[in-house]
Protein backbone atom coordinates (compact mmCIF):
# COMPACT_ATOMS: atom_id res chain seq x y z
CA UNK A 1 0.00 0.00 0.00
CA UNK A 2 0.86 3.77 -0.91
CA UNK A 3 0.82 6.61 1.63
CA UNK A 4 0.66 10.24 0.67
CA UNK A 5 1.14 13.27 2.97
CA UNK A 6 -0.90 16.69 2.69
CA UNK A 7 -0.05 19.84 4.86
CA UNK A 8 2.09 20.06 8.00
CA UNK A 9 4.79 18.29 9.93
CA UNK A 10 2.13 16.99 12.18
CA UNK A 11 0.68 15.19 9.70
CA UNK A 12 3.74 13.82 8.71
CA UNK A 13 4.07 12.33 12.00
CA UNK A 14 0.56 11.02 11.80
CA UNK A 15 1.45 9.17 8.65
CA UNK A 16 4.73 7.78 10.08
CA UNK A 17 2.54 6.27 12.67
CA UNK A 18 -0.44 4.88 9.90
CA UNK A 19 2.89 3.62 8.72
CA UNK A 20 4.20 1.51 11.95
CA UNK A 21 0.45 0.59 12.36
CA UNK A 22 0.10 -1.12 9.24
CA UNK A 23 4.01 -2.78 8.97
CA UNK A 24 3.03 -4.50 12.49
CA UNK A 25 -0.04 -6.05 10.85
CA UNK A 26 2.04 -7.24 7.64
CA UNK A 27 1.57 -4.64 5.46
CA UNK A 28 4.24 -3.18 2.72
CA UNK A 29 4.18 0.51 3.30
CA UNK A 30 5.60 3.21 0.82
CA UNK A 31 5.96 6.45 1.38
CA UNK A 32 4.45 7.91 -2.20
CA UNK A 33 2.37 6.68 -4.92
CA UNK A 34 3.38 4.90 -8.47
CA UNK A 35 0.29 4.30 -9.02
CA UNK A 36 1.16 0.50 -8.57
CA UNK A 37 -0.60 -0.32 -4.79
CA UNK A 38 -3.62 -2.07 -3.91
CA UNK A 39 -4.70 0.90 -2.14
CA UNK A 40 -3.81 3.91 -1.32
CA UNK A 41 -4.28 6.33 2.07
CA UNK A 42 -4.35 10.13 1.48
CA UNK A 43 -3.91 11.94 4.32
CA UNK A 44 -5.16 15.43 3.99
CA UNK A 45 -4.65 18.45 5.05
CA UNK A 46 -7.57 21.52 5.24
CA UNK A 47 -5.78 24.34 6.81
CA UNK A 48 -7.02 26.90 4.71
CA UNK A 49 -9.16 27.09 1.35
CA UNK A 50 -6.21 25.89 -0.86
CA UNK A 51 -4.80 23.08 1.03
CA UNK A 52 -8.50 21.48 1.01
CA UNK A 53 -8.35 21.64 -3.10
CA UNK A 54 -4.94 20.21 -2.81
CA UNK A 55 -5.97 17.16 -1.00
CA UNK A 56 -8.92 16.66 -3.15
CA UNK A 57 -6.54 16.42 -6.05
CA UNK A 58 -4.61 14.42 -4.36
CA UNK A 59 -7.20 12.30 -3.73
CA UNK A 60 -8.86 12.23 -7.38
CA UNK A 61 -4.90 11.87 -8.90
CA UNK A 62 -3.90 8.68 -6.30
CA UNK A 63 -3.72 5.18 -7.12
CA UNK A 64 -4.31 3.54 -10.53
CA UNK A 65 -6.87 2.38 -12.59
CA UNK A 66 -7.30 -0.72 -10.10
CA UNK A 67 -6.07 1.20 -6.86
CA UNK A 68 -8.77 1.74 -3.48
CA UNK A 69 -8.25 5.27 -2.33
CA UNK A 70 -8.81 6.05 1.73
CA UNK A 71 -8.78 9.28 2.81
CA UNK A 72 -7.77 10.18 6.24
CA UNK A 73 -6.17 13.36 8.33
CA UNK A 74 -7.45 16.51 9.16
CA UNK A 75 -10.05 17.15 5.92
CA UNK A 76 -11.59 13.59 6.15
CA UNK A 77 -11.82 14.24 10.31
CA UNK A 78 -13.52 17.62 9.74
CA UNK A 79 -16.11 16.50 6.87
CA UNK A 80 -16.37 12.87 7.28
CA UNK A 81 -19.62 11.79 5.25
CA UNK A 82 -20.07 15.61 3.79
CA UNK A 83 -16.82 14.94 1.78
CA UNK A 84 -17.09 11.09 0.79
CA UNK A 85 -20.41 12.37 -0.36
CA UNK A 86 -18.52 14.88 -2.46
CA UNK A 87 -16.11 12.17 -3.50
CA UNK A 88 -17.08 8.85 -4.46
CA UNK A 89 -13.63 8.31 -6.34
CA UNK A 90 -12.86 7.90 -2.55
CA UNK A 91 -13.68 4.31 -1.53
CA UNK A 92 -13.57 4.90 2.46
CA UNK A 93 -13.09 8.51 3.96
CA UNK A 94 -12.00 7.54 7.90
CA UNK A 95 -11.75 9.50 10.99
CA UNK A 96 -9.45 9.57 13.46
CA UNK A 97 -10.94 7.20 15.99
CA UNK A 98 -10.02 4.52 13.06
CA UNK A 99 -6.42 4.85 13.14
CA UNK A 100 -6.45 2.42 15.66
CA UNK A 101 -8.26 -0.25 13.66
CA UNK A 102 -6.65 1.14 10.46
CA UNK A 103 -5.50 -2.57 9.01
CA UNK A 104 -8.68 -3.97 9.94
CA UNK A 105 -10.26 -1.18 7.41
CA UNK A 106 -8.00 -1.14 4.83
CA UNK A 107 -9.04 -5.15 4.73
CA UNK A 108 -12.37 -3.84 4.84
CA UNK A 109 -11.68 -1.74 1.62
CA UNK A 110 -9.81 -4.13 -0.40
CA UNK A 111 -12.59 -7.02 0.02
CA UNK A 112 -15.26 -4.74 -1.00
CA UNK A 113 -16.91 -4.48 2.46
CA UNK A 114 -18.39 -0.97 2.71
CA UNK A 115 -17.71 1.29 5.37
CA UNK A 116 -19.96 4.27 6.93
CA UNK A 117 -18.11 7.39 6.93
CA UNK A 118 -18.00 9.04 10.64
CA UNK A 119 -20.32 12.00 11.71
CA UNK A 120 -17.91 15.10 12.34
CA UNK A 121 -18.42 16.50 15.99
CA UNK A 122 -16.68 18.94 18.03
CA UNK A 123 -13.64 16.89 19.22
CA UNK A 124 -13.39 19.55 22.13
CA UNK A 125 -16.26 17.97 23.77
CA UNK A 126 -14.35 14.80 23.87
CA UNK A 127 -12.09 15.29 26.60
CA UNK A 128 -12.39 16.37 30.67
CA UNK A 129 -13.03 20.45 30.34
CA UNK A 130 -9.92 20.61 32.93
CA UNK A 131 -6.68 19.96 31.62
CA UNK A 132 -5.52 17.99 34.08
CA UNK A 133 -8.32 15.07 33.99
CA UNK A 134 -7.20 14.94 29.40
CA UNK A 135 -4.03 12.67 30.19
CA UNK A 136 -6.04 9.52 31.59
CA UNK A 137 -8.57 9.64 29.04
CA UNK A 138 -6.46 9.17 26.15
CA UNK A 139 -4.26 6.44 27.29
CA UNK A 140 -5.78 4.32 24.75
CA UNK A 141 -3.72 5.99 22.02
CA UNK A 142 -6.47 6.64 20.02
CA UNK A 143 -5.24 10.90 19.56
CA UNK A 144 -3.12 10.37 16.40
CA UNK A 145 0.44 10.91 17.26
CA UNK A 146 -0.25 9.60 20.56
CA UNK A 147 0.13 5.97 20.06
CA UNK A 148 4.28 5.78 20.80
CA UNK A 149 4.75 2.40 22.42
CA UNK A 150 6.60 -0.34 22.12
CA UNK A 151 4.30 -2.18 19.97
CA UNK A 152 3.14 0.85 17.87
CA UNK A 153 6.41 2.19 16.70
CA UNK A 154 6.84 4.54 13.61
CA UNK A 155 7.86 3.68 10.38
CA UNK A 156 9.95 6.06 8.51
CA UNK A 157 8.98 7.32 4.94
CA UNK A 158 11.98 8.91 4.28
CA UNK A 159 15.42 8.85 5.42
CA UNK A 160 15.64 12.66 5.81
CA UNK A 161 18.18 13.10 9.29
CA UNK A 162 15.76 15.53 10.25
CA UNK A 163 12.12 14.38 11.60
CA UNK A 164 9.56 15.97 13.18
CA UNK A 165 8.22 14.87 17.02
CA UNK A 166 5.11 15.20 18.08
CA UNK A 167 4.79 17.18 21.68
CA UNK A 168 1.34 17.79 21.92
CA UNK A 169 -2.23 17.72 20.21
CA UNK A 170 -5.00 19.94 20.14
CA UNK A 171 -5.75 23.50 21.39
CA UNK A 172 -7.19 25.43 24.07
CA UNK A 173 -7.17 28.91 22.60
CA UNK A 174 -10.13 30.58 20.41
CA UNK A 175 -8.92 32.70 17.50
CA UNK A 176 -11.78 33.57 15.98
CA UNK A 177 -10.38 32.44 12.02
CA UNK A 178 -9.28 29.17 13.34
CA UNK A 179 -10.68 25.78 12.56
CA UNK A 180 -8.26 23.46 14.10
CA UNK A 181 -9.56 23.10 17.60
CA UNK A 182 -12.76 21.87 16.44
CA UNK A 183 -11.46 18.54 14.57
CA UNK A 184 -8.18 18.66 16.32
CA UNK A 185 -9.41 18.76 19.95
CA UNK A 186 -8.77 20.29 23.53
CA UNK A 187 -5.06 20.25 24.28
CA UNK A 188 -3.52 17.04 25.40
CA UNK A 189 0.43 17.24 26.19
CA UNK A 190 2.35 13.53 25.83
CA UNK A 191 3.89 12.65 28.63
CA UNK A 192 7.93 13.30 28.51
CA UNK A 193 9.08 9.52 29.01
CA UNK A 194 6.86 9.01 25.48
CA UNK A 195 8.78 11.62 23.48
CA UNK A 196 12.31 10.76 24.62
CA UNK A 197 11.79 7.29 23.88
CA UNK A 198 10.35 8.11 20.39
CA UNK A 199 12.99 10.63 20.07
CA UNK A 200 15.89 7.66 20.81
CA UNK A 201 14.31 5.50 18.41
CA UNK A 202 14.43 8.12 15.51
CA UNK A 203 18.16 8.83 16.41
CA UNK A 204 18.56 5.07 15.68
CA UNK A 205 17.35 5.25 12.51
CA UNK A 206 19.11 7.98 11.41
CA UNK A 207 17.79 11.59 12.69
CA UNK A 208 20.12 14.24 13.78
CA UNK A 209 17.47 16.70 14.35
CA UNK A 210 13.94 16.77 15.61
CA UNK A 211 11.35 19.33 15.77
CA UNK A 212 9.56 19.38 18.10
CA UNK A 213 5.68 20.23 16.62
CA UNK A 214 1.67 20.78 18.15
CA UNK A 215 -0.67 23.25 17.60
CA UNK A 216 0.58 25.16 20.89
CA UNK A 217 4.09 24.06 22.55
CA UNK A 218 3.92 27.02 25.19
CA UNK A 219 1.04 24.99 26.54
CA UNK A 220 3.09 22.04 26.85
CA UNK A 221 2.75 20.68 30.42
CA UNK A 222 -0.08 22.48 31.23
CA UNK A 223 -2.23 19.33 31.70
CA UNK A 224 0.81 17.23 33.26
CA UNK A 225 2.10 19.59 35.97
CA UNK A 226 0.27 20.93 38.59
CA UNK A 227 1.61 24.24 38.59
CA UNK A 228 0.90 24.17 34.89
CA UNK A 229 3.11 25.31 31.66
CA UNK A 230 4.60 28.00 33.72
CA UNK A 231 6.12 24.84 35.52
CA UNK A 232 8.97 24.26 33.35
CA UNK A 233 7.85 20.86 31.88
CA UNK A 234 8.90 22.04 28.07
CA UNK A 235 11.85 23.12 29.64
CA UNK A 236 12.92 20.25 31.10
CA UNK A 237 12.09 17.70 28.52
CA UNK A 238 14.36 20.29 26.02
CA UNK A 239 17.35 19.44 28.58
CA UNK A 240 16.21 15.69 28.07
CA UNK A 241 15.65 15.52 24.75
CA UNK A 242 19.58 16.77 24.44
CA UNK A 243 20.89 14.19 26.09
CA UNK A 244 19.76 11.29 23.51
CA UNK A 245 22.57 9.57 21.97
CA UNK A 246 22.31 10.70 18.17
CA UNK A 247 20.66 13.82 18.44
CA UNK A 248 22.56 17.18 17.23
CA UNK A 249 19.90 19.55 17.40
CA UNK A 250 16.53 19.66 19.21
CA UNK A 251 13.79 22.80 17.68
CA UNK A 252 10.72 24.19 19.29
CA UNK A 253 8.38 25.16 16.66
CA UNK A 254 4.77 26.44 17.43
CA UNK A 255 5.13 29.20 20.14
CA UNK A 256 2.13 31.71 21.03
CA UNK A 257 3.48 35.14 21.73
CA UNK A 258 1.09 35.19 25.03
CA UNK A 259 2.55 32.48 26.57
CA UNK A 260 6.13 32.49 25.99
CA UNK A 261 7.50 33.13 29.58
CA UNK A 262 11.06 34.09 30.24
CA UNK A 263 12.26 30.73 31.66
CA UNK A 264 11.38 28.83 28.61
CA UNK A 265 13.00 31.85 25.92
CA UNK A 266 16.19 31.27 28.26
CA UNK A 267 15.79 27.39 27.59
CA UNK A 268 15.53 28.06 24.12
CA UNK A 269 18.22 30.76 23.54
CA UNK A 270 20.75 29.23 26.24
CA UNK A 271 20.44 25.19 26.01
CA UNK A 272 23.31 23.47 24.38
CA UNK A 273 21.88 21.19 21.65
CA UNK A 274 18.89 23.16 21.40
CA UNK A 275 18.58 25.39 18.15
CA UNK A 276 18.23 29.17 18.85
CA UNK A 277 14.61 29.27 17.22
CA UNK A 278 11.84 31.08 17.77
CA UNK A 279 8.58 30.37 15.52
CA UNK A 280 6.18 33.16 17.16
CA UNK A 281 2.52 33.09 15.61
CA UNK A 282 1.81 36.92 16.01
CA UNK A 283 -0.68 36.99 13.15
CA UNK A 284 -0.74 40.57 12.91
CA UNK A 285 0.40 43.36 14.49
CA UNK A 286 -2.33 45.99 15.28
CA UNK A 287 -3.56 45.76 19.04
CA UNK A 288 -7.31 46.56 17.89
CA UNK A 289 -7.20 43.84 15.25
CA UNK A 290 -5.88 41.12 17.24
CA UNK A 291 -8.66 41.67 19.85
CA UNK A 292 -11.14 41.27 16.92
CA UNK A 293 -9.40 37.73 16.27
CA UNK A 294 -9.73 36.84 19.57
CA UNK A 295 -5.63 37.11 20.26
CA UNK A 296 -3.47 38.84 22.53
CA UNK A 297 -0.74 41.02 21.59
CA UNK A 298 0.54 44.68 20.12
CA UNK A 299 3.21 45.92 17.96
CA UNK A 300 5.22 46.88 21.03
CA UNK A 301 4.76 43.75 23.08
CA UNK A 302 5.49 42.42 19.71
CA UNK A 303 8.62 43.99 19.57
CA UNK A 304 9.53 44.27 23.32
CA UNK A 305 9.47 40.35 22.59
CA UNK A 306 12.12 40.04 20.14
CA UNK A 307 14.51 42.30 21.87
CA UNK A 308 14.38 40.16 24.52
CA UNK A 309 15.08 37.07 22.66
CA UNK A 310 18.48 38.95 21.28
CA UNK A 311 19.34 40.63 23.99
CA UNK A 312 19.51 36.01 24.90
CA UNK A 313 21.22 35.28 21.62
CA UNK A 314 21.74 37.74 18.91
CA UNK A 315 21.96 35.96 15.97
CA UNK A 316 18.92 34.11 17.06
CA UNK A 317 16.36 33.10 14.71
CA UNK A 318 13.06 34.24 14.80
CA UNK A 319 9.84 33.24 12.31
CA UNK A 320 6.01 34.05 12.17
CA UNK A 321 2.89 33.83 10.66
CA UNK A 322 0.44 36.90 9.21
CA UNK A 323 -2.62 37.15 7.84
CA UNK A 324 -3.80 39.94 5.51
CA UNK A 325 -7.32 40.89 4.94
CA UNK A 326 -8.93 39.74 8.04
CA UNK A 327 -12.81 41.46 8.71
CA UNK A 328 -12.41 45.00 9.27
CA UNK A 329 -8.82 45.16 8.49
CA UNK A 330 -8.39 49.11 8.41
CA UNK A 331 -5.37 50.80 6.20
CA UNK A 332 -4.16 52.00 9.62
CA UNK A 333 -3.90 48.57 10.68
CA UNK A 334 -2.06 47.26 7.71
CA UNK A 335 -0.02 50.02 8.05
CA UNK A 336 0.95 49.22 11.52
CA UNK A 337 1.24 45.39 10.48
CA UNK A 338 4.29 46.94 8.03
CA UNK A 339 5.45 49.07 10.66
CA UNK A 340 6.25 46.12 12.78
CA UNK A 341 7.73 44.15 10.63
CA UNK A 342 9.98 46.84 9.05
CA UNK A 343 11.39 46.89 12.83
CA UNK A 344 10.77 43.62 14.41
CA UNK A 345 14.14 42.11 11.63
CA UNK A 346 12.20 38.65 11.59
CA UNK A 347 14.23 35.94 9.44
CA UNK A 348 11.28 34.27 8.16
CA UNK A 349 8.01 34.86 7.66
CA UNK A 350 4.42 33.18 6.03
CA UNK A 351 2.06 35.62 4.62
CA UNK A 352 -1.64 33.77 4.59
CA UNK A 353 -4.93 35.73 2.99
CA UNK A 354 -7.98 35.67 5.48
CA UNK A 355 -10.96 33.35 4.22
CA UNK A 356 -13.92 32.27 5.76
CA UNK A 357 -13.67 28.52 7.59
CA UNK A 358 -16.73 26.48 8.85
CA UNK A 359 -17.62 26.99 12.10
CA UNK A 360 -15.52 29.71 13.23
CA UNK A 361 -16.20 33.37 14.75
CA UNK A 362 -14.69 35.21 12.08
CA UNK A 363 -16.73 33.65 9.16
CA UNK A 364 -19.69 35.45 10.50
CA UNK A 365 -18.22 39.08 11.07
CA UNK A 366 -19.34 41.83 9.73
CA UNK A 367 -16.62 44.32 7.40
CA UNK A 368 -15.22 41.16 4.85
CA UNK A 369 -13.09 42.49 2.46
CA UNK A 370 -13.41 41.80 -0.89
CA UNK A 371 -11.37 38.75 -1.71
CA UNK A 372 -9.45 40.85 -4.97
CA UNK A 373 -8.72 43.41 -2.57
CA UNK A 374 -7.16 40.46 0.36
CA UNK A 375 -4.97 39.14 -2.51
CA UNK A 376 -3.76 42.67 -3.09
CA UNK A 377 -3.05 43.24 0.44
CA UNK A 378 -1.14 39.97 0.24
CA UNK A 379 0.75 40.21 -2.37
CA UNK A 380 1.65 43.94 -1.15
CA UNK A 381 2.67 42.53 2.26
CA UNK A 382 4.38 39.52 0.60
CA UNK A 383 6.77 41.89 -1.57
CA UNK A 384 7.82 43.65 2.02
CA UNK A 385 8.48 40.97 3.80
CA UNK A 386 10.80 39.25 0.95
CA UNK A 387 12.60 42.37 0.96
CA UNK A 388 13.47 42.29 4.36
CA UNK A 389 13.79 38.83 5.21
CA UNK A 390 16.67 39.15 2.26
CA UNK A 391 18.02 42.33 4.18
CA UNK A 392 18.00 40.35 7.83
CA UNK A 393 20.19 37.33 5.68
CA UNK A 394 22.42 39.61 3.70
CA UNK A 395 23.65 40.83 7.40
CA UNK A 396 24.52 37.66 8.25
CA UNK A 397 27.45 37.63 6.17
CA UNK A 398 30.77 37.59 8.15
CA UNK A 399 28.76 35.35 11.30
CA UNK A 400 29.57 32.13 12.16
CA UNK A 401 26.71 29.40 12.19
CA UNK A 402 26.10 25.69 12.80
CA UNK A 403 25.20 23.67 10.12
CA UNK A 404 23.38 20.50 9.92
CA UNK A 405 24.01 18.71 6.30
CA UNK A 406 20.57 17.20 4.87
CA UNK A 407 21.93 16.70 1.23
CA UNK A 408 23.77 17.11 -1.36
CA UNK A 409 23.11 18.34 -4.91
CA UNK A 410 24.20 18.70 -8.23
CA UNK A 411 25.96 22.34 -8.53
CA UNK A 412 23.90 24.57 -10.89
CA UNK A 413 26.42 24.36 -13.46
CA UNK A 414 26.19 20.44 -13.66
CA UNK A 415 22.54 20.40 -13.38
CA UNK A 416 22.72 22.65 -16.49
CA UNK A 417 25.23 19.94 -18.12
CA UNK A 418 22.81 17.18 -17.13
CA UNK A 419 19.83 18.48 -17.42
CA UNK A 420 17.72 15.36 -17.13
CA UNK A 421 19.46 14.45 -13.76
CA UNK A 422 16.65 14.85 -11.19
CA UNK A 423 17.98 13.18 -7.73
CA UNK A 424 22.20 12.94 -6.85
CA UNK A 425 21.13 9.60 -6.36
CA UNK A 426 20.46 8.88 -10.25
CA UNK A 427 24.25 10.14 -11.07
CA UNK A 428 25.47 7.51 -13.61
CA UNK A 429 28.84 8.64 -13.79
CA UNK A 430 30.05 5.50 -16.42
CA UNK A 431 27.08 7.18 -18.42
CA UNK A 432 27.77 10.58 -18.52
CA UNK A 433 31.23 9.58 -19.54
CA UNK A 434 33.40 10.52 -15.86
CA UNK A 435 34.78 9.06 -12.75
CA UNK A 436 34.77 9.74 -9.73
CA UNK A 437 37.60 12.23 -9.46
CA UNK A 438 35.07 14.52 -11.40
CA UNK A 439 32.76 14.57 -9.18
CA UNK A 440 34.33 15.26 -5.64
CA UNK A 441 32.36 14.57 -2.03
CA UNK A 442 32.06 18.44 -2.03
CA UNK A 443 33.47 21.58 -4.32
CA UNK A 444 34.86 24.86 -3.16
CA UNK A 445 32.70 27.53 -4.60
CA UNK A 446 34.94 30.50 -3.96
CA UNK A 447 35.22 32.88 -6.23
CA UNK A 448 39.24 32.91 -6.29
CA UNK A 449 38.78 36.55 -6.28
CA UNK A 450 42.33 38.09 -5.96
CA UNK A 451 41.40 41.74 -5.22
CA UNK A 452 41.99 42.46 -8.74
CA UNK A 453 38.31 43.39 -9.23
CA UNK A 454 38.62 45.85 -6.94
CA UNK A 455 37.06 43.96 -4.20
CA UNK A 456 39.61 42.95 -1.09
CA UNK A 457 39.75 38.89 -1.58
CA UNK A 458 38.61 38.89 1.97
CA UNK A 459 36.97 35.45 3.52
CA UNK A 460 34.02 38.16 3.96
CA UNK A 461 33.00 38.55 -0.51
CA UNK A 462 29.84 37.42 -1.49
CA UNK A 463 30.91 33.73 -3.08
CA UNK A 464 28.88 33.33 -6.83
CA UNK A 465 27.54 29.47 -7.11
CA UNK A 466 27.64 29.87 -10.92
CA UNK A 467 31.60 29.27 -10.74
CA UNK A 468 31.29 25.47 -9.81
CA UNK A 469 32.31 23.45 -12.47
CA UNK A 470 30.34 20.53 -14.02
CA UNK A 471 30.07 17.62 -11.91
CA UNK A 472 30.47 19.30 -8.92
CA UNK A 473 28.43 18.09 -5.85
CA UNK A 474 27.47 20.59 -3.26
CA UNK A 475 26.14 20.22 0.18
CA UNK A 476 22.82 22.10 1.64
CA UNK A 477 22.08 22.10 5.17
CA UNK A 478 20.47 24.43 7.42
CA UNK A 479 21.64 26.80 10.17
CA UNK A 480 20.08 26.98 13.45
CA UNK A 481 18.23 29.76 12.76
CA UNK A 482 16.17 28.11 9.67
CA UNK A 483 13.58 25.50 10.24
CA UNK A 484 12.34 22.60 7.87
CA UNK A 485 11.11 23.37 4.49
CA UNK A 486 10.61 27.13 4.77
CA UNK A 487 12.90 29.02 6.32
CA UNK A 488 16.02 28.96 3.48
CA UNK A 489 18.63 26.79 3.23
CA UNK A 490 22.24 27.18 3.14
CA UNK A 491 25.06 25.81 0.39
CA UNK A 492 27.87 24.82 2.20
CA UNK A 493 31.72 25.24 0.34
CA UNK A 494 35.08 24.64 1.62
CA UNK A 495 38.38 22.71 1.94
CA UNK A 496 37.43 19.52 -0.06
CA UNK A 497 40.23 17.52 2.81
CA UNK A 498 38.00 18.84 5.17
CA UNK A 499 35.01 17.82 4.32
CA UNK A 500 35.59 14.14 3.11
CA UNK A 501 33.89 12.04 4.63
CA UNK A 502 30.99 13.56 5.80
CA UNK A 503 27.65 11.87 6.07
CA UNK A 504 24.08 13.49 6.08
CA UNK A 505 23.31 14.52 9.59
CA UNK A 506 26.85 15.85 9.37
CA UNK A 507 27.03 19.27 11.78
CA UNK A 508 29.53 21.76 10.53
CA UNK A 509 30.52 25.10 11.61
CA UNK A 510 31.01 27.82 9.08
CA UNK A 511 31.66 31.13 8.08
CA UNK A 512 28.46 33.24 6.16
CA UNK A 513 30.43 34.62 2.73
CA UNK A 514 27.07 35.37 0.81
CA UNK A 515 23.53 35.30 0.20
CA UNK A 516 20.28 35.13 -1.80
CA UNK A 517 17.34 36.39 -0.53
CA UNK A 518 16.61 33.74 2.69
CA UNK A 519 19.47 31.36 1.52
CA UNK A 520 22.47 31.57 3.30
CA UNK A 521 26.34 30.27 1.25
CA UNK A 522 28.82 29.38 4.00
CA UNK A 523 32.09 28.31 4.15
CA UNK A 524 33.10 25.38 6.36
CA UNK A 525 35.31 26.04 9.40
CA UNK A 526 35.53 22.95 11.34
CA UNK A 527 33.56 19.88 11.23
CA UNK A 528 31.66 19.12 14.90
CA UNK A 529 30.41 15.96 13.90
CA UNK A 530 30.60 14.03 10.31
CA UNK A 531 27.31 12.17 10.34
CA UNK A 532 26.46 9.02 10.57
CA UNK A 533 26.49 6.83 7.65
CA UNK A 534 22.79 4.75 6.79
CA UNK A 535 22.47 1.89 9.05
CA UNK A 536 25.44 2.63 11.65
CA UNK A 537 24.32 3.11 14.91
CA UNK A 538 23.87 6.12 16.70
CA UNK A 539 27.34 8.07 17.68
CA UNK A 540 27.08 10.30 21.45
CA UNK A 541 25.47 13.90 20.92
CA UNK A 542 27.74 16.40 20.37
CA UNK A 543 28.17 18.56 23.63
CA UNK A 544 27.78 22.20 23.18
CA UNK A 545 26.20 22.07 19.62
CA UNK A 546 23.55 24.36 18.50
Amino acid sequence: MALVTLGCARNDVDSEELAGRLAADGWEVAGGDDGSADVVLVNTCTFVEQAKKDSVDAVLAAGGPDSKVVAVGCMAERYGAELAEALPEASAVLGFDEYGSISERLDDVLAGRPLASHEPADRRTLLPLSPVKRPEAVRDGSIPGHAWLPDVPRQRLDDAPVAPLKLASGCDRRCAFCAIPSFRGAFVSRAPEDVVAEAAWLADHGVAEVTLVSENSTSYGKDIDPRGAAGGALERLLGSLTTVPGLRRVRVSYLQPAEVRPPLLAAIARTPGVADYFDLSFQHASGPLLRRMRRFGSRESFLSLCAEIRALAPEAGIRSNVIAGFPGETEDDLAELEAFLAEAELDAVGVFGYSDEDGTEAADLADKIDPAEVAARVERITSLVEVLTADRAARRVGTEVEVLLERQELSETAAREYPDLEEVDDLDLAELGLTEDDVPEMTDLDDGSDGSDGSDGSDDEAVEVDDTEPGDLVWIGRAAHQGPDVDGECLLTGDDELLAGLHRGALVRARVTGSDGVDLVVEALEVLHPGTPTGSPAEPAVAGAR
